[in-house]
């Protein structure tokens, strides 16, 4: 092999080296790239969706561990992938100083259970600070044949009659389920084994928890299910019954507004159709 085929061999080995380098290149940056547009997109649906702040291990505890400000941090999950038995930093003070009976990993959620000697929780610790749990109750229709499940948002719908008119508004809209009936689970059953239940109880603020009760007293409660993650406003406007089906909403009985007129007497003083002339002397 001549010198001019070696360093022609030479030339060639390097141009193939070097187009493998620019297209590994190429290829770690998109591959970067598109891995840095998807984290994106995880984060920005992150902070769009609803989440809730829970007690998480700082690092990995060991079984016989203490709950402490050194051991526990708070993070912010969000709501459709918490436990419903995990402790949050309303409920921290409750739980301070409690040994753990299970191991837990870094950054997961703290749960009830996992602690040592401790009772199963009551129901009031599913609920923030500030939160109310109201019970209403529901018929068969209004409880969408038992198909409601605690953890479920719900529109909270409400019919009023007002005098001759009934009325049909939204008065709470993403409003959680905390319960159906007596059970705060979503296997709860019945004796006969069917779900079934007359009320519900909700997640409300204090001032709704209100509303929720004065519905209650004057008018029809109903609760329409929602998709899950379903968080979409629907309009509130009160809405006259009638009107909604698309029916007349007049109130004239039938009686033409049409003046006849008796004894030639001004048009102020006819009578509407319907009305008897005034007896007239002879």
């Amino acid at each position: 092999m001549t010198s001019t085929d070696m360093l022609n061999k030479t030339r060639k080995n390097w141009l193939i080296l070097v187009l493998s380098l620019v297209l590994g290149a190429a290829a770690a940056f998109g591959a970067s790239r598109y891995l840095s547009q998807r984290m994106a997109e995880i984060e920005a649906r992150g902070k769009d969706s609803d989440t809730v702040r829970l007690l998480v291990a700082k690092t990995n505890l060991a079984g016989g561990a203490t709950l402490s400000p050194d051991t526990v941090a708070v993070r912010e999950v969000p709501r459709a992938w918490a436990h419903s038995g995990a402790i949050t930093p309303d409920q921290y003070s409750r739980a301070e100083g409690s040994v753990l009976a299970h191991p837990a990993n870094a950054g997961e959620p703290i749960l009830w259970a996992q602690l040592e000697g401790r009772r199963a929780p009551t129901f009031s610790t599913r609920l923030q600070s500030g939160q109310r749990a109201v019970t209403v109750p529901v018929d068969e229709i209004s409880s969408l044949s038992g198909m409601v499940v605690p953890g479920d948002l719900i529109d909270i719908v409400v019919s009023v009659r007002d005098g001759k008119r009934n009325y049909t508004f939204t008065l709470l809209q993403r409003v959680r389920v905390l319960a159906t009936g007596s059970k705060a689970n979503v296997d709860a059953r019945d004796t006969d084994g069917r779900p079934g239940f007359t009320t519900i109880t909700l997640d409300t603020a204090p001032d709704d928890a209100k509303r929720v009760i004065a519905a209650r007293e004057i008018g029809h409660v109903t609760a329409l299910l929602r998709a899950p993650g379903d968080v979409a406003a629907v309009s509130d406007a009160i809405t006259e019954a009638r009107s909604l089906l698309g029916l007349p909403t007049g109130h004239d009985n039938g009686v033409s507004s049409v003046p006849v007129i008796y004894g030639g007497g001004p048009i102020t003083e006819g009578l509407t159709l319907g009305q008897r002339a005034p007896a007239t002397e002879d």
